[in-house]
């Protein structure tokens, strides 16, 4: 018995265009990467066991749906696009939650990184 065959691979349509796929796998680990962050910052203020526990699943989520990924879309782009969203997110969320100011140059290098990301997804495509 293989882990493939306990833990089942998340799957997507393969007649959505890689574009799609890429995108939405990208969303989904900067997504959950941010829970954990956010979990983790959190459990450091205020030790809480639940943030914890919310920090533990949403890792273990996050390789899962790497793996998953990568049945669809190339590790590079994936995981290019995940890191950037991710840094989005977290910069975002240290303005929104933690009131942290961030310089307007810092949006402009992010602006560059989101086109540079499209155009890595776009271009892997061919």
């Amino acid at each position: 018995m293989t882990a493939m065959d306990v833990v089942p691979m998340l799957k997507l349509p393969s007649t959505w265009p890689f574009v799609l796929n890429a995108t939405i796998a990208m969303a989904g680990l900067a997504a959950l990467d941010l829970v954990g962050a956010y979990a983790a910052k959190e459990w450091m203020l205020h030790r809480s066991a639940s943030m914890l526990g919310l920090g533990m699943v949403s890792m273990v989520l996050l390789f899962w749906v790497y793996a998953s990924a990568l049945q669809f879309a190339e590790l590079a782009v994936v995981t290019f696009g995940w890191i950037v969203l991710l840094q989005l997110g977290v910069l975002v969320l240290d303005q929104v939650k933690y009131g942290v100011h961030h310089p307007p140059r810092t949006w402009v290098v992010v602006g560059i990184m989101m086109a540079a990301q499209g155009y890595l997804v776009i271009g892997a495509n061919g």
